[in-house]
């Protein structure tokens, strides 16, 4: 893609998602993530009325006074766009590829952030993190992003997405509104152990704020009948002949996908997680008003 190509789709998702971000997010982006967190702010002696619950008994115990802790709603938001860049996301058999339809997610995303004065960062990952795009305000900033999203080349071509919130945790101190936007093509992450206090996902969500946006191709989800296929897995190379006129081998492919949602769904459910799957031929505006109203 050349430099003037580039600019010219840059400026083309600029001008639908920032629309969409301005006339449509704006208003549920900011009625669900705005102000949802409590910030403390001092200690102040205790008064009558004030709840006892507040009281903070280490001071208290220190002045032989009781002194209650004083909280404020947190109003400046941080939101982390983590995006899946493994080759798997280069797949697409209907209206656009996985990759184009994480670019548009992402950057509605990200213009519904600056909306209303937030921040908004990035970080990329494959089988490990690929670049990490602190977070900012303004324009000029997330055309940088929307720049990055639509260019960015990673070097390596697998997923693990559980070091990337590995990642994510030790970077982001405070808490921060977090989108997961990936297709999910990871089995280790798909496993559901039977504790799951440890997991990755778990620590994370209990520390900030996680939501997963799952973006898939028909194709992963079903197998036409097109007849002796050759294949390759796109983040590991291997080649493999599948017989897609069998009707066991059809039945078994959207059976594994299908028990591979189950397993994430239950996961995510056991994680405190909001979730939304969106089909690269779907309206990901309706989807993403899912996520947003099931806050």
């Amino acid at each position: 893609m050349t430099s003037e190509e580039l600019l010219k789709r840059v400026r083309k998702i600029e001008i639908k998602t920032r629309g969409l971000s301005r006339n449509i997010f704006a208003g549920e982006y900011h009625s669900q993530f705005k102000g949802r967190g409590m910030a403390f702010a001092e200690v102040r002696e205790y008064q009558p009325g004030d709840d006892v619950r507040t009281i903070d008994w280490n001071v208290t115990a220190r002045l032989n006074k009781p002194y209650v802790k004083v909280f404020e709603e947190e109003r400046e938001l941080t939101v982390m766009l983590l995006i899946d860049v493994s080759g798997s996301r280069n797949f697409g058999t209907q209206v656009q590829t996985k990759r184009d339809m994480m670019a548009e997610v992402a950057a509605t995303l990200a213009f519904s952030t600056i909306e209303n004065n937030d921040k908004v960062g990035v970080l990329f990952f494959s089988d490990r993190v690929e670049k990490y795009i602190p977070p900012k305000k303004g324009k000029r900033h997330v055309l940088h992003i929307i720049h990055e999203l639509l260019s960015f080349e990673p070097t390596h071509t697998g997923t693990d997405i559980n070091a990337a919130l590995h990642y994510f945790r030790n970077a982001q101190k405070r808490r921060t509104t977090a989108f997961l936007i990936s297709d999910l093509q990871d089995d280790q992450f798909a496993q559901v152990p039977a504790r799951i206090g440890s997991l990755p996902l778990t620590l994370t969500s209990r520390k900030h704020d996680m939501n997963v946006i799952q973006i898939y191709d028909q194709r992963d989800a079903e197998m036409p009948n097109v007849g002796l296929l050759k294949v390759k897995d796109a983040e590991t190379g291997e080649r493999l002949w599948i017989d897609t006129a069998s009707e066991r081998v059809r039945t078994q492919y959207a059976r594994d996908w299908q028990d591979r949602q189950d397993r994430l769904e239950a996961l995510f459910t056991r994680c405190g997680v909001r979730e939304v799957s969106i089909r690269t031929d779907e309206d990901y505006v309706k989807a993403l008003m899912r996520l947003f109203n099931a806050r």
